[in-house]
């Protein structure tokens, strides 16, 4: 399900902007106000200096550049969900906090490919790989690497800035604005400290299950699906029980959408993907799928556990790759996997089928949700 240009929306009465009539509309909806919004911060920083504005213009370039816009689809869904209507200023808000999540998305990415030492990133070079290269071709002084990673890092940094400037600017009543202060923070705090946990785990070598579902929680269901699906319903003034409620089933499918997208880490088409297959294994993620695998293993056939754990954190040629590959299907993890991924969304979704939800947009949810469990979009 994705947005394109043309697709109908809404016209509100306050000023202008569109606001998406449905969920398929947001994508396009949320890239028309970012837009709006970097030409403003282009005028901001060129005024700083030009070199500011030239390597500003890249969180612009990554932001737009793809991603299916999936934090905003859940904030509309939420507010939505909550009755939010569209010829309001309260819609204008919404849509500004769908565009806040795109910048939070976009500082997240940049600095976890600055973590990784990615090289790609949706078919492209990553952000630190494109100022290291801006380094070389200009023949500044210096280590161009370090620089690269250093500005990288002032990049993603700017962007969370500028998301969290949006939120403080967007149009939403006194009420409105004093309860989406915590869920905004919260949903920082959550992201940041989800990082912290992923690095200190590779670092201990923490191997366990419990360790990988804790890092999906807090690196990715909570900004993902859970606090987006949240800053929507209170962006429509829902009641707290409903806020709540619609957390629990972010949770859920925030989880579901991270166990996918382990499988297609190590399964998935780069041309679909936009980074190399079996990637997660080079880098040593600690993936629920490796958790799974390694404790099957270990308790089965321990030679195949030490067999996999030497194919894990290092460079794989293609017959290493696809030995790393029939060796987690051979344990059951991702059989594990795709249980806990249908586990999860029917659980989610008898949540709420029996919420106080607007019909419409919980049948909206649960296509989306469906679709983006199985990445049918």
């Amino acid at each position: 399900m994705t947005g394109a240009p043309g697709a109908e929306l809404a016209v509100t009465p306050t000023d202008g902007d569109r606001v998406p009539v449905s969920l398929r509309d947001v994508p396009a909806a949320a890239e028309a106000r970012l837009r709006r919004v970097f030409a403003t911060r282009r005028e901001q920083t060129a005024a700083i200096a030009p070199e500011v504005a030239d390597l500003t213009d890249l969180i612009t370039t990554f932001t737009l550049s793809g991603g299916k816009r999936v934090r905003p689809v859940f904030a509309w869904s939420g507010y939505r969900c909550a009755g939010g209507v569209l010829d309001t200023s309260d819609a204008v808000a919404a849509l500004d906090l769908c565009a806040a999540l795109e910048l939070i998305q976009a500082c997240a990415l940049i600095h976890d490919d600055v973590i990784d030492l990615s090289d790609t990133r949706r078919g492209n070079p990553t952000v630190h790989r494109s100022v290291t290269a801006t380094h070389r071709h200009r023949s500044w002084s210096g280590d161009a690497d370090h620089f690269g990673m250093s500005t990288a890092i002032l990049l993603g940094d700017l962007a969370l800035s500028w998301a969290d400037d949006l939120v403080i600017a967007a149009d939403l009543g006194p009420g409105i604005r004093t309860r989406i202060g915590p869920v905004w923070s919260a949903m920082r705090t959550e992201v940041l400290a989800g990082q912290i946990l992923d690095v200190v785990g590779e670092a201990g070598d923490d191997e366990s299950v419990d360790a990988a579902f804790r890092v999906m929680r807090f690196k990715t269901a909570g900004y993902t699906v859970a606090r987006p699906l949240q800053l929507g319903a209170v962006a429509a003034d829902a009641p707290d029980d409903l806020v709540a409620t619609l957390g629990q089933v972010g949770d859920g499918l925030g989880i579901a959408f991270q166990l996918r997208d382990d499988l297609l880490g190590v399964f998935g088409d780069p041309e679909r993907t936009g980074k190399p297959s079996g990637d997660d294994l080079v880098a040593g993620k600690r993936t629920a799928l490796l958790a799974l695998a390694l404790q099957n293993a270990d308790a089965d056939a321990p030679r195949v556990a030490a067999e996999l754990r030497g194919l894990v954190g290092r460079p794989l040629d293609e017959r290493e790759l696809d030995r790393a590959r029939a060796i987690l299907h051979d344990v059951g993890a991702v059989r594990a996997v795709e249980d806990h991924i249908t586990r999860l969304v029917d659980e989610s979704v008898d949540i709420l089928s029996s919420a106080p939800v607007e019909a419409t947009a919980r049948e909206e949810l649960v296509a989306y949700a469906t679709a983006i469990a199985g990445r049918r979009m």
